[in-house]
């Protein structure tokens, strides 16, 4: 299209030498009469965004897609977005990269933990705000991993923890007939001192 504008008039023709538009200057400004144009001939004049300003765009917005996007530069929803129709020429490599999904792990074939209290989780919570009847502020949770089993002990303070832990392992050995493999903890000093060390 070539857009031309002389002292009185301006015009938009296409590349053919028709006049597609054409307009009048008044007031120092130089307006077009689209009904006009309308009922004369059946013409679509489209702006489009150039590609760089498209994924300008794109990127502005968060990787927004272009319909979005689109939709926004047509209801004039976002301050500063030009009323253009926005193109996709391309894969975004960041939103292709966002929606890819990590390969995961393959699960074990084997189960490791075959048989009861070969791996103990134990974990202490506390200070608990509210004591409970007995003045009991800490809790100490015991999860066996194969059976998922779950044993609560409430204790007054940390120091208690090393003499319920070593009385708890061995009441459980004598009471299922299995000796405890492995203990996990968060290395917290109720579970990682002397008393336990000379235990284990």
């Amino acid at each position: 299209l070539e857009v031309a504008f002389r002292q009185h008039t301006c015009f938009i023709r296409s590349l053919d030498g028709v006049d597609l538009l054409t307009g009048s200057r008044g007031n120092n400004l130089y307006t077009l009469s689209l009904q006009d144009m309308m009922t004369s001939s059946p013409i679509c004049l489209l702006s489009k965004a150039s590609k760089t300003m498209s994924w300008l765009w794109h990127r502005r917005l968060s990787h927004l897609n272009f319909g979005a996007i689109n939709h926004l530069a047509r209801q004039g929803l976002v301050r500063g977005v030009p009323k253009l129709k926005f193109e996709k020429d391309h894969l975004c490599s960041a939103c292709a990269m966002g929606k890819s999904k990590k390969t995961s792990h393959k699960p074990k074939s084997k189960d490791t933990n075959q048989e009861k209290l070969y791996l103990l989780h134990m974990d202490l919570c506390g200070l608990m705000r509210v004591e409970s009847v007995n003045g009991k502020k800490y809790i100490l949770v015991i999860v066996d991993d194969y059976s998922r089993f779950t044993w609560v002990k409430f204790l007054r303070s940390k120091d208690e923890a090393p003499d319920v832990i070593i009385k708890f392992l061995k009441m459980i050995q004598v009471w299922l007939k299995v000796p405890v493999r492995r203990v996990r903890t968060d290395n917290e000093t109720e579970f990682v001192n002397q008393t336990l060390r000379e235990y284990y």
